[in-house]
């Protein structure tokens, strides 16, 4: 089925990400970004296996490039574990999971 016109843009984060592939996944992610139509911007962090403090840091970077854009930014799918390295270093809300 293909995407609504009015649907929000997707950013799908791979399966690792950790420090060694941080940077090379925030390019891909932010130049993603840049070519985003919608004013929402989602990251689906549902593939997200194997993960360090890197990951957190680049989901906060592509939140802070959205919102320099006029852009929201929410990510969807956090496992978890994510879920609760993001509470313990206080970002949880930044990262606009839905209820």
């Amino acid at each position: 089925m293909p995407a609504r016109a009015d649907a929000p843009d997707m950013l799908v984060l791979p399966s690792v990400l950790t420090l060694n592939q941080a940077s090379g996944c925030l390019a891909m992610l932010l130049q993603g970004l840049n070519a985003q139509t919608q004013s929402e911007v989602i990251a689906d962090a549902s593939a997200l296996q194997q993960f360090d403090s890197s990951a957190l840091a680049v989901l906060l970077a592509c939140r802070r490039a959205c919102l320099a854009s006029g852009k929201t930014f929410q990510v969807r799918g956090l496992s978890p574990r994510l879920l609760q390295l993001a509470t313990l270093y206080g970002v949880a809300s930044l990262l606009g999971e839905p209820g």
